[in-house]
């Protein structure tokens, strides 16, 4: 039976940690910033933890 592909959209967006948890980044930085506090912004630029509900749908998407 022929391996399973990794979904390659997903590959380029998330990334697993050195614990196996999937880091990811947030949304809603890549254009309009104009109208949004710096401090949104600046917290924007930091990554974050894939919640446990979602890890699992995508532990099927990425080796």
């Amino acid at each position: 039976m022929a391996k399973m592909k990794t979904h390659r959209a997903s590959a380029k967006r998330f990334k697993r940690t050195g614990s196996g948890k999937i880091k990811r980044f947030f949304a809603f930085k890549g254009h309009l910033t104009g109208k949004k506090t710096s401090k949104r912004k600046r917290k924007l630029r930091k990554s974050a933890v894939v919640s446990k509900g979602d890890q699992r749908r995508i532990d099927h998407m990425i080796p």
